[in-house]
């Protein structure tokens, strides 16, 4: 799958095709998914705080790990921070990304806050090695700093800053971005998982719908309002509003 091309911003499309190509844990995949979801809110500031982010890649996993037996692989620790989590923070299992996500930005616990920022460890600063090489940790939030090979973001101690370039072309291409993600995520899990059917709807919680009956009517009595008459096509009597 390639990402879409933009000649008119300076960015570099093919190393951000490049940054799934060596991953041992799902933590790349959910990171760039809370970038991605972090700026289609985000109307104004590029800077996001990393806690923001952990907890968004949380959220995200949150389905798949409660209800589904998947092995994201030996070194990866999102599936224990989500059962401690859960517990910890007595989040129902059944919970919605969105009450996760806001139980778990607001807490004030001290253990909460350690299990995210485990995240904080390699994550932010690997997801540039495309740009910025394997350089230490400390190299790296320098060399992003500077714009090095104009990575997506800048690091700092607590948040990043998305460079304005990137920023207007992670929310003008957010849809194809994420689709981008979660299916290298499939690819990863389905290595490990080879038994495992169905992966990719395994990913995201399904919505559910509400009643559409309303809205049928409503845009009946529209169409039947206009045309003064509408045959129905079963019985060949006149409908009416309502």
């Amino acid at each position: 799958m390639r990402l879409p091309e933009d000649n008119t911003l300076n960015i570099s499309v093919a190393k951000l095709n490049a940054v799934f190509n060596s991953t041992s844990a799902t933590y790349k995949f959910y990171w760039f998914l809370a970038i991605i979801e972090a700026v289609e809110e985000n109307n104004e500031s590029y800077k996001i705080s990393k806690h923001e982010l952990f907890v968004r890649m949380i959220s995200n996993a949150w389905y798949t790990v409660n209800y589904f037996k998947l092995s994201f692989g030996k070194q990866d620790k999102i599936q224990q921070a989500i059962e401690f989590l859960k517990n910890h923070e007595s989040i129902d299992v059944n919970g919605k990304k969105r009450v996760v996500f806001e139980r778990l930005f607001n807490s004030t616990s001290k253990e909460t806050r350690k299990q995210l920022n485990h995240f904080d460890v390699n994550v932010p600063h690997k997801f540039l090695s495309p740009w910025l090489g394997t350089e230490s940790k400390r190299q790296m939030r320098l060399l992003s700093q500077e714009s090095f090979n104009l990575p997506p973001y800048a690091l700092y101690e607590d948040s990043i800053l998305v460079q304005p370039d990137w920023f207007e072309y992670f929310k003008r291409n957010s849809g194809m971005l994420k689709d981008f993600c979660f299916w290298n995520l499939t690819l990863f899990l389905q290595k490990r998982n080879p038994n495992t059917p169905d992966i990719p709807n395994k990913l995201k919680r399904p919505e559910l719908r509400g009643s559409l009956n309303k809205h049928k009517v409503d845009f009946w009595d529209i169409v039947i309002e206009e045309l003064g008459s509408v045959d129905c096509i079963y019985t060949g009597e006149k409908l009416i509003k309502g």
